[in-house]
């Protein structure tokens, strides 16, 4: 890897202008491409085997118009009034046949027909047209669902309100990013300014890092046609994009600026930094590609979407950290060191900041003291984690302007809060008669079911053998009393009503495949875990040719995930401190944001781990001394670890000002485990370990050095060979000469 990243940084760095243009017109182009084939996310939560995906299977083949749920169409008219008053009534009128022109809709039942139950008693202001729609939440787009929204505009236009719940106003609220992306950007230039100690420096990274996310979104944008990619994936993306983006700009051009300080030339300086601190950039990528990658063991596709997204993220920034940001090098040439700024004795350029030195030789003269304190501060910040539920989305923790939480906000006043979580039973029967005999059978013995509201008369299909009808929770859509009323209804109620037939019902819907998803992702994160943690040891143990390392490693980044766990339980499911990130109430786990964050921790965390443990093997080679190994290697990347971290927690933190909820938990959980790691962990946890540990941490036997495959990290070996076979060629020409 050394030989060709060496040879692609030498010729981008000559070839500058053209290796930027062909950057340029490439995010061009795809933005180009990505905006005439418009945006199409994805809610779809298609779970093989559970018994909502069952119930979809079965609604799809016999009853279509019924498999996907309806979309509540909130109409709210002002306080004090009625939907039935003349002017609102011609509004509610219009607005149906507007609904039923458009050729996506199935149906649309007026909250003021004959034998509606969708006009609130309790508020008569208040009712919902029941929006039956052909198409799904894996098919339908966000101008069809503007589309489906607009229909309503002659009640609106006669003073009401109107906003949409299910997926269709999911599609249509999707909090904007845009203030957070700016404040992570703000504060990389900061951290950047300090970093570098030049503008010019830290325009690179920023640079690089935008031109690679808009790639990434364009990328992204055109997968949302060919993959079901549910709408968190592109601000997760974003996330990713930018804190890596930047992240491994800034290894790279710290390395050029201290070739350039010794001496180096300015060519040679950014092929060298391409090839040293480049091959440790595209091994930290590559570990980081393999954890989210790694998803797709669970099996569950919107699972291995998002990780195949985010890797998107993690691949384009490598190869604008591998191509852009030489040839920016290159252009930029000698005047990286323009526009200087630094505040503080030691400067930026300097190797070792009397800091770190003196920070790490403290560490390893009380190995055992900094062990414990460390071990001890973590295992306080993820003692939470025992309270720790999987659950789904709370549309209540949306920001109020977004038409989803408006149309929750109505149905929860006029009908109460087990509207917004709907509950599809899906009956399969032999024959009509059966049908006709066990169905009401069934809705008696759902309907006297705990926490029900109440039961919807049934649709049957043209053949008379399939059944659908819908179950209102008289509790939150999250709520633990929904989780029990569904399993208690597929074990105990269900088969009880249909003992004795030859018929199968199924229990679905968005809520009913919520759970089934918290559920299966209970039953797969111990194997993910296993996964991704079997596969980080190995990479590592070809890297670093030791057993214990790798061990140590994967141990270090289990104890920070941990810790992070805790903090995000603490938050938002404890609701400790959640008013000071905009939320007035706790608020669930979304189940996939743990398995994410896991794949997300330990792949960033494998980066802070291969750049300080390269230079402490480096050293420990170089002196055979394994506490000098420890304070040089402290020492020398102790600074740009903190600075390349400061960053990323800066760009994940920005990130809790979205209006979305689960943004908000991505945030905070992956804020804290860099903090986490990049301090407690990387700079005091790792050290003093390595420290107790010795020799031994760089033992392995024999017979597994000749199995395992050698690989270099920064290329020492390459280097080390090129340079002493220069010599030797220079050697015959200076000897005669000299003769001469």
């Amino acid at each position: 890897m050394t030989g060709p990243l060496y040879a692609i940084g030498r010729w981008c760095s000559r070839h500058h202008w053209p290796v930027i243009g062909v950057w340029i017109l490439l995010a061009i182009v795809l933005v180009a491409v990505s905006a005439a084939a418009g945006s199409k996310t994805s809610e779809n939560l298609t779970l093989p085997g559970t018994g909502s995906t069952q119930a979809t299977e079965l609604l799809e083949e016999n009853l279509p118009e019924q498999a996907y749920g309806s979309n509540p169409l909130v109409l709210e008219g002002p306080a004090g009034t009625k939907l039935s008053e003349p002017k609102y009534a011609k509004a509610v009128e219009e607005t149906v046949k507007n609904l039923e022109a458009l050729p996506d809709v199935n149906s649309a039942m007026s909250p003021l027909a004959k034998g509606s139950q969708t006009l609130s008693q309790k508020h008569p202001n208040i009712g919902y047209i029941p929006v039956v729609l052909g198409i799904g939440p894996g098919e339908i787009a966000e101008d069809q669902s503007q589309a489906i929204l607009d229909t309503a505009k002659p009640f609106e236009a006669a003073g009401g309100n109107a906003s949409i719940g299910s997926y269709v106003g999911s599609q249509l609220s999707k909090p904007s990013t845009e203030k957070s992306e700016l404040i992570g950007l703000i504060a990389a230039v900061i951290i950047l300014l300090f970093a570098f100690g030049t503008a010019t420096a830290m325009m690179l990274p920023i640079l690089g890092a935008l031109v690679g996310l808009v790639c990434t979104l364009s990328i992204i944008k055109l997968l949302e046609h060919v993959l079901e990619v549910p709408g968190v994936a592109a601000t997760l993306a974003t996330m990713i994009g930018l804190g890596v983006g930047i992240d491994y700009a800034l290894f790279i051009v710290t390395r050029h600026k201290l070739q350039l300080k010794e001496g180096m030339d300015l060519r040679e300086s950014i092929a060298r930094a391409t090839a040293t601190a480049g091959g440790a950039v595209v091994f930290a990528g590559f570990t980081v590609v393999i954890a989210l990658c790694s998803l797709a063991v669970a099996g569950i596709p919107l699972v291995t979407t998002l990780g195949v997204t985010a890797a998107v993220a993690v691949v384009v920034a490598v190869c604008a950290a591998s191509t852009l940001l030489p040839a920016m090098l290159g252009a930029l040439g000698p005047h990286i060191n323009s526009l200087r700024f630094h505040i503080g004795k030691t400067h930026p350029d300097d190797k070792e900041p009397h800091g770190w030195r003196s920070w790490a030789e403290r560490i390893v003269r009380m190995p055992w003291r900094a062990t414990i304190f460390s071990l001890i501060i973590l295992g306080i910040l993820a003692l939470p984690i025992f309270q720790l539920q999987l659950g789904q989305n709370d549309i209540s923790a949306l920001p109020k302007e977004t038409t989803s939480r408006q149309a929750y906000d109505g149905l929860n006043a006029g009908f109460g809060p087990g509207v917004n979580g709907p509950l599809l039973i899906a009956s399969k029967f032999t024959s009509p008669e059966e049908a006709q005999k066990v169905l009401p059978t069934l809705q008696k013995a759902i309907g006297g079911a705990e926490d029900v509201a109440a039961v919807t008369e049934p649709t049957l299909s043209e053949d008379k053998k399939v059944a659908v009808f819908t179950v209102i929770s008289k509790s939150e859509p999250w709520a633990d009393e929904t989780v029990t009323l569904v399993e208690n209804l597929r074990d105990e109620v269900v088969p009880g009503a249909l003992e004795g037939t030859k018929a199968q019902s199924y229990v679905g819907g968005q809520t009913a495949g919520y759970i089934d998803l918290a559920n299966q992702i209970a039953a797969k994160l111990p194997l993910m875990i296993l996964v991704v943690v079997g596969l980080s040891f190995l990479v590592l143990l070809m890297a670093f040719r030791s057993i214990l390392v790798p061990i140590k490693a994967a141990a270090m980044n289990l104890i920070s995930v941990a810790a992070s766990y805790g903090v995000v339980t603490a938050v938002f499911q404890l609701g400790w401190g959640s008013s000071l990130i905009g939320l007035d109430h706790s608020i669930p786990i979304v189940s996939f944001v743990p398995l994410l964050m896991f794949a997300i921790l330990f792949g960033l965390s494998m980066d802070y781990e291969v750049f300080l443990m390269t230079q402490i093997k480096e050293h420990y080679v170089e002196y055979g001394d394994e506490r000098r190994a420890v304070v040089e290697g402290l020492a020398n990347t102790g600074r740009v670890i903190t600075s390349a971290a400061g960053i990323m927690v800066c760009v994940f933190a920005s990130f809790v000002l979205s209006g979305d909820p689960v943004v908000k938990e991505f945030g905070v959980g992956l804020a804290v485990a860099i903090a986490i790691d990049s301090t407690i962990v990387r700079c005091l946890l790792v050290p003093a370990v390595m420290e107790l540990m010795g020799k031994w941490a760089w033992w392995m036997p024999s017979w597994l050095d000749r199995l395992v495959p050698h690989i270099s990290i920064e290329g020492e070996e390459y280097f080390e060979k090129r340079d002493a076979a220069l010599a030797a060629a220079a050697a015959p020409a200076t000897g005669s000469a000299a003769s001469d």
